[in-house]
Order: structure tokens, then C-alpha cells, then sequence
């Protein structure tokens, strides 16, 4: 995607300086400011403190610490104390384990001599399948926007609402429940976008950041609105990104997504999830009962970051002394709210039966 008209991905390797390069997310959307990484520390602290957030792209970032890793030490010991210290960063979006077990499974068989380059090399490629695999969303999700935009007026947009940010500031570029919406624009589809702001990080600025870049007609919203917006018939499809999905179709997402479907579900609003198979947790069933919800830090909730009026960007205390904050950052919506899965091979149910038809692949090799 491109910011004042410049293309860049969310991390990119620069040959030059032989390290990562990665736009600091904690700034946006005030100021855009890039990072290089040259350290392991830098990487996990990238993760952790959400310079570089959502799930493909936690993946991406954690191919190429890998790398980093291998070329300190290529040794079998090194690998595998990486592989912990990385594995340990986010526990809740499944990309960031399923990319360290691409590396480890890669690279375990081959000469320590080889590791390095060899870990390079994958790191860019998956950061490639990452763009096509993203791209391919939008292929597919545009489907779902042009069926909805031919039974409006002439003229009238498909509203659609999103919570969270996963447009390509949480991948390498497209985004997933952006990509539709990219490919709507660019095919001459009018829509309108409804952004959650997404408390308590408010990352729905950084999606509005994103379509306000790309032209796309959008207005911010609190997060209790859209329940309200769908019953005046103002919503016409709600999408959202996942951190993980179970094997039955259950999907993990910033918290506050569950509220959303139950709203959907209740004024008939089809809801439905863009994720790219590396998503796809195979080994679990029940999303509510097995997946680890990462707890951050209170100070999210307490405070809150923006442009002063002075123009700097600040940090301000908005509750009471000694209040404590409770911060679970994912929830679960069950599949049965689900209405289907939007994936780089097409759209499938959110069911056991729905997925395993879609990646017979994946699912007998990754639940194994």
C-alpha cells in the first residue's frame, strides 16, 4: 500500500544495511516513523511492545529473527533457545508459532554452515507468500462486496463495519479484512467503512489511517455504536481479521469482536472473518475452552496515547488514582456466529467439515 504516495511494505529487508526495517506502529497514526532491527532483543521487544502487531505479521517478523539467530549462531542450541525466546513474545496469535516451526523444520536437517543464508532466504519468501496470500483475499472477499453492492440502489455503497486493524500495517501488505476492501475501491464499487476505534489501543486509527491513505470513504466509531447502526440498516457486512482459528471455525480476535457477531447475529448482518491458512490452528478444537487470551499491561487501559495540543504526541491518565485496569486483549466468537471464512483459496463455512474440504493439506498434516 502506499503512504503519501510511496509504496512500502509493513517490514522490508534492506540489502544495503543487511537488517529488517519495520514501521514503529506505536506511533501511528500521528507520525510514521521506521525502524531497523539489528539485535534479538530489538526483534522480541518489536512483538511484545506492538511496534509490529497482528498475526501474519508477528510471522514474518519472527522468519527473519530467526534468521538474525543463525547468523550469531547456527548452532542446533541456539536455534532452539530462539525458537523459546520468540515463541514466548505474543502467546495468542498462532502465525508467530507456525512461522518459528516452518524455520526450525527448514533448517534443522541442513549443515550449520547453510543456516544462515538458507533462513534468510525463507524469511523473504515467506514475506512474498504473505503478500500474494493476502492479495488473494481480496480476490475473494470482493465476490461477497459485488453480490451485496448488485441487489443496493445504484449508487449506493455497501456499508461495511470492521473491527480492530487488519488491514496491511498487520501483514506485509493488502491486509485481510482490508484486502476486500481495497480490491472493492480500485474495482469502482462504492463502500463505506465503518472503524471501530478498537479500545483500548484504539487501532482502528491506524485502519482509518490506512483507507484515508487509499481514498476509501470511512468514519471512526466508538465500539458500542455498530450494534446500533445494525439495527437502523446502516451495516451491510461485518469483517474482521483473526490471531487464530480453531479446526471446528471458532476465531480469535482483538476483544470486543465477539460483541459484534452476537450483534450481527441478531438483525441478520452477516459476519464474516478474512484469515490466511498460516492462521489456522489445527490442533485446537474449542476455541473458548483452549486458547491462551494474552493479558497486557493495565497502563493500556489507564492511559491513553494521542496528539496534544501542542502538537507532540503524549500520553494522558484518564481514570482515577489507584484504579486498577483489567486488560484481556482477545475474546472468541464461536463458529456458529461465523457466517464464512474468507481465505487465499476461496470462501468456506466455519465448520470442522467447512475447513478440512478447503485445506485437506493442512489439516491432516499440521493436526498430526
Amino acid at each position: 500500500m502506499k503512504v503519501n504516495g510511496t509504496h512500502y511494505r509493513s517490514l522490508w529487508w534492506d540489502t544495503d544495511k543487511n537488517a529488517l526495517q519495520i514501521i514503529d506502529q506505536r506511533w501511528l497514526p500521528h507520525d510514521f516513523r521506521v525502524q531497523q532491527i539489528d539485535t534479538l532483543t530489538e526483534f522480541a521487544d518489536a512483538i511484545v511492545e506492538m511496534r509490529v502487531r497482528g498475526a501474519p505479521l508477528i510471522g514474518a517478523t519472527a522468519a527473519y529473527a530467526m534468521a538474525l539467530a543463525m547468523r550469531l549462531d547456527p548452532s542446533d542450541g541456539a536455534m532452539d533457545k530462539a525458537w523459546e525466546y520468540f515463541n514466548a513474545t505474543r502467546p495468542t496469535a498462532i502465525n508467530l508459532r507456525w512461522a518459528l516451526n516452518r524455520c526450525r523444520d527448514l533448517l534443522r536437517p541442513l549443515p550449520t554452515k547453510a543456516r544462515a543464508s538458507a533462513a534468510l532466504t525463507l524469511a523473504h519468501e515467506m514475506a512474498d507468500e504473505d503478500v500474494e496470500i493476502n492479495r488473494m483475499i481480496g480476490v475473494h472477499g470482493l465476490e461477497i462486496i459485488r453480490e451485496i453492492a448488485s441487489k443496493k440502489p445504484a449508487g449506493e455503497p455497501v456499508r461495511l463495519l470492521t473491527h480492530c486493524n487488519a488491514g496491511w500495517l498487520a501483514t506485509v501488505d493488502w491486509g485481510t479484512a482490508t484486502s476486500p476492501m481495497y480490491h472493492a475501491h480500485d474495482a469502482g464499487i462504492p463502500i463505506h467503512v465503518w472503524v471501530d476505534e478498537t479500545r483500548p489501543r484504539n487501532q482502528g486509527a491506524l485502519t482509518s489511517w490506512e483507507l484515508g491513505c487509499h481514498g476509501i470513504d470511512h468514519q471512526y466509531i466508538t465500539d458500542n455504536a455498530g450494534g446500533h447502526l445494525m439495527q437502523h440498516g446502516q451495516v451491510d457486512m461485518v469483517i474482521t481479521g483473526t490471531d487464530r482459528t480453531t479446526r471446528r471455525g471458532d476465531v480469535c480476535n482483538k476483544i470486543g469482536t465477539y460483541l459484534k457477531a452476537l450483534a450481527a447475529r441478531d438483525n441478520n448482518v452477516p459476519f464474516y472473518v478474512a484469515l490466511p491458512s498460516s492462521t489456522i490452528d489445527w490442533t485446537v478444537d474449542d476455541g473458548v475452552a483452549e486458547i491462551p487470551i494474552e493479558e497486557r499491561g493495565q497502563e493500556e487501559i489507564t492511559h491513553v496515547q494521542g496528539r496534544l495540543a501542542d502538537g507532540s504526541i503524549g500520553t494522558v491518565q484518564v481514570t482515577p488514582d489507584g484504579t486498577a485496569g483489567g486488560n484481556p486483549a482477545f475474546d472468541v466468537t464461536p463458529n456458529r456466529l461465523v457466517t464464512g471464512l474468507i481465505t487465499e483459496r476461496g470462501v468456506c463455512e466455519a465448520s470442522t467439515q467447512g475447513l478440512a474440504a478447503m485445506f485437506p493439506d493442512r489439516a491432516e498434516a499440521d493436526a498430526a
